[in-house]
C-alpha cells in the first residue's frame, strides 16, 4: 500500500463538490486523513473564492491508475476540461505525494510543485502531517510552513462538516464563542 496525499479544491458550489469528492474517496479507499477546509482567493485568475483541503489515503493503485481515477472523479462532478487552465472549477484533485516517489512517474510529476508555492496546499498539509518530510527538499511540512511567506497568500478556515464530523471551524463561529 502506498500513502498518498491529495489536494482538493473547488470554487463552484464548494460544499457540494468537496463533500461529493470526500464521499467518493472514502467509498473507494476507506479511511481518510482530512485536514481543515480553508477558503482562499483564487490564484492566477479573477474568480470566486476556493475551498481547499488535503486528504491522505492508502492505495494499491499505481500513480497512473490513481491519476486516471481522480480525473474520472473530477469529470463525474462536472469538471470542464475545455476551459482555460486557470479558471473556475467544480472540483480539482491533484496528487501531491505518492509515498516518497520523486520525478515524473507515469505522467505525474512528484512531488507536486504547488506544495512549495501555494499556502492553500502547504498549510493543510502542514496541519495534517506536520512531521512528514518533503521528499525533495527534506524539510518537514511544518518547517516549510514556518518558512513560508504567510502574508503572500490569504486563507482562513471555514465551517465544514462531513459525515457528522466537524472538519473545520471559521474564526469567531458560534461554536467557539
Amino acid at each position: 500500500m502506498a500513502r498518498v496525499y491529495l489536494s482538493l479544491g473547488s470554487n463552484i458550489e464548494q460544499q457540494r463538490y468537496i463533500t461529493a469528492a470526500l464521499d467518493s474517496l472514502a467509498d473507494q479507499f476507506g479511511e481518510l486523513l482530512i485536514s481543515s477546509v480553508y477558503e482562499s482567493v483564487s490564484v492566477g485568475f479573477d474568480g470566486d473564492n476556493f475551498y481547499n483541503l488535503v486528504v491522505g489515503l492508502d492505495t494499491e493503485l499505481s500513480v497512473g491508475d490513481l491519476s486516471a481515477n481522480l480525473k474520472a472523479l473530477e469529470d463525474q462532478n462536472g469538471r470542464r476540461r475545455d476551459c482555460p487552465r486557470f479558471s473556475a472549477r467544480t472540483l480539482d484533485i491533484d496528487i501531491l505525494t505518492y509515498d516518497g516517489m520523486t520525478g515524473c512517474v507515469e505522467g505525474v510529476l512528484l512531488p507536486r510543485q504547488e506544495i512549495l508555492e501555494n499556502a492553500f496546499v502547504l498549510l493543510p498539509l502542514a496541519e495534517l502531517v506536520p512531521g512528514e518530510r518533503h521528499p525533495v527538499v527534506g524539510l518537514s511540512y511544518s518547517e516549510l510552513w514556518q518558512g513560508y511567506d504567510q502574508a503572500s497568500q490569504s486563507l482562513w478556515p471555514v465551517d465544514f462538516s462531513w459525515r457528522g464530523d466537524e472538519l473545520s471551524r471559521s474564526p469567531g463561529s458560534a461554536a467557539e464563542q
